[in-house]
């Protein structure tokens, strides 16, 4: 099984803290999207011998498309790959495009699940961060979105400064209130060279605040777990049957291709990366080649994006797949790393399985670090 990614590098207007490859001019959207096109059919060799179980439109913003432009990405993927019989087909979205007949015409697609960047249901949150959106369209979008889609996701981000823990709770309660059945949070963090860094650096933006952060996070986990939700990774929330199946085949070490500038693909040994350049793209895909760069990955790559991947999840680093994978020698090397974190609580071992505790869950990504080999 396997799963394709498409990034849609569109926006309407840069968010402050947004690091991602977009561009906010949309002229060259319709070559960009044959591009696309182009690009699928000249990689279709890569996952021959792969089912799709999983599409993914990400970006930027893949609302900005067009009904007629998603079903031509849709239908090229499906002439030229194998696709299961219902695979999960993600579509990121923004309130502001949400409009009624938008949200009826994506649900007569294959669209089957909404990713939707609320990312605060308060006014002020959202210009601090310049949504293109305001509160009250966040909250229109999930009252018509969830009478046609069953299957939504919602961004919530926290760690906002001067964000209450009273006010972050407000921000959850209101996604439970709407029957959202999956929430992906993430801490606000300042990113090199985006507004947000700047802003901060000339005295005009307050810092962020990680011991603000840890008190949302806390939140979160207690808020989620008591409202039916199972943490099953670090920053994704979800009710049991509405896990992202995209988003863990990544963590799971599943193969997939990213079409796209800046996107990603991986095949267990290789990963690979396209162009970060519209016009690069455009350019390199209408020649008929594929503007991408690939870096073979080593045991120790592979081992370390193994650990990195599994303490973010429910599922954690199995010491039996360790040994099989990578040798007795990694095992021995891991687990002389990790005692110290033991016996501080913030990993255990469990059924040959080594997890964060839930004291630990806040700091995996930069124990995983520490336990890499370099």
């Amino acid at each position: 099984m396997a799963g394709i990614y498409l990034h849609i590098p569109f926006c309407k207007q840069a968010c402050y803290y947004c690091d991602f490859h977009f561009s906010t001019s949309l002229k060259k959207k319709e070559e960009l999207v044959s591009c696309l096109v182009k690009e699928l059919e000249l990689r279709k060799e890569e996952l021959q011998n792969e089912e799709i179980e999983t599409i993914y439109f990400g970006g930027g913003t893949p609302s900005l498309l067009s009904f007629e432009e998603l079903r031509l990405l849709i239908d090229t993927i499906y002439q030229n790959y194998v696709v299961i019989a219902n695979p999960e087909i993600t579509l990121e979205a923004n309130p502001d495009d949400l409009s009624e007949e938008k949200i009826i015409e994506l649900s007569k697609t294959p669209v089957n699940r909404l990713s939707i960047g609320i990312q605060s249901f308060f006014e002020e949150d959202l210009q601090l961060m310049n949504r293109a959106h305001n509160a009250q369209e966040a909250k229109n979008c999930l009252s018509v979105a969830t009478r046609y889609f069953d299957n939504i996701t919602i961004d919530l981000i926290y760690g906002v400064p001067n964000m209450s823990n009273e006010r972050w709770r407000e921000n959850l309660q209101i996604a439970f209130d709407f029957g959202i059945n999956h929430i992906s949070s993430y801490a606000l963090t300042v990113e090199p060279k985006t507004a947000l860094d700047s802003f901060i650096k000339q005295g005009k933006y307050p810092d962020v605040d990680e011991t603000v952060a840890k008190e949302h996070f806390d939140v979160l986990v207690a808020e989620t777990t008591k409202n039916g939700f199972v943490h099953y990774e670090i920053s994704n929330f979800g009710k049991p049957n509405y896990f992202s199946k995209h988003n863990t085949s990544y963590w799971l070490g599943k193969k997939y291709i990213g079409i796209g500038p800046s996107a990603h693909s991986f095949n267990k040994t290789h990963r690979s990366w396209n162009v970060a350049n519209n016009a690069k793209y455009i350019k390199a895909i209408q020649e008929g080649k594929l503007p991408l760069e690939e870096e073979k990955l080593t045991k120790k790559d592979q081992f370390n994006e193994y650990l990195m991947t599994g303490l973010r999840t429910i599922w954690g680093v199995s010491l039996e797949k360790i040994e099989e994978d990578f040798g007795e020698e990694f095992r021995k090397n891991l687990l002389k790393n990790a005692k110290k974190f033991i016996q501080q609580g913030l990993l255990v071992i469990t059924n040959e399985v080594l997890k964060t505790t839930e004291k630990g869950k806040f700091l995996a990504d930069g124990l995983a670090s520490e336990l890499f080999i370099i």
